[in-house]
């Protein structure tokens, strides 16, 4: 199904993007799923079969208040505890960046299902790259609002650095599509025109991956 082109009345963009990838009925693990937005519309468009990991009481507080499958767990340490091909997805949204090993995330969920679907703030949009020339100082941007001092974002990358993690751990780019100022600005399939105009142009990437082929284990 084609991603959206904006997210509509309400509701996140990436995860509008996210339920025009996930086909309907699929059994889905949603990492870093924080108060379950994304996990009741998978349920309620798509009849998505949806759990949820996250690591706040808050956010599983939220989830199962909603009636949502969502456990409390640490995923650098919790995904190795699901058996291998336990999903048809595994889903990441806005999650990689604030975990403190990516490599170690991306590896297990590539283990516990064939597909999955990473969203992440580009630090290569021309924006970024402006501010830290022109200013020289961290940038704020919609994708990245929070002041350096106060964000929840550890590892900040550009689509360059995602896509040398993703092959390193075992993953191909099925399809990769840019989001800026709220709608989606541009798509490619496979790694044709990767990263080139997308590392410019997204303030946000969502990216579709496969499982592939080997791994470099000492991420």
């Amino acid at each position: 199904m084609t991603p959206p082109d904006s997210a509509g009345a309400g509701g996140r963009l990436d995860h509008s993007v996210i339920l025009g990838l996930v086909p309907t009925g699929a059994k889905v693990l949603d990492i870093g799923c924080g108060g379950g937005e994304l996990l009741r519309r998978l349920r309620a468009e798509k009849q998505a079969r949806g759990q949820g990991l996250e690591l706040s009481q808050k956010g599983v507080n939220d989830c199962v208040g909603a009636g949502l499958s969502v456990i409390q767990g640490d995923a650098e340490r919790d995904l190795a505890l699901y058996p291998d091909d336990s999903f048809d997805w595994a889903i990441l949204s806005r999650t990689i960046q604030a975990t403190q090993r990516p490599g170690l995330i991306l590896r297990e969920i590539r283990r516990i299902a064939p597909r999955a679907i990473v969203s992440f703030p580009n630090f290569g949009h021309w924006r970024v790259r402006l501010s830290l020339l022109v200013k020289g100082e961290m940038p704020t941007t919609s994708a990245l609002p929070t002041a350096w001092h106060e964000t929840d974002n550890i590892h900040l990358c550009t689509l360059r650095d995602m896509l040398a993690l993703t092959a390193a751990t075992g993953l191909l780019v099925d399809e990769a599509i840019a989001l800026s100022a709220g709608r989606v600005q541009d798509r490619r399939r496979g790694h044709s025109g990767l990263p080139g105009a997308l590392n410019w142009r997204a303030e946000e990437l969502v990216l579709s991956l496969v499982r592939g082929g080997k791994t470099k284990e000492d991420i």
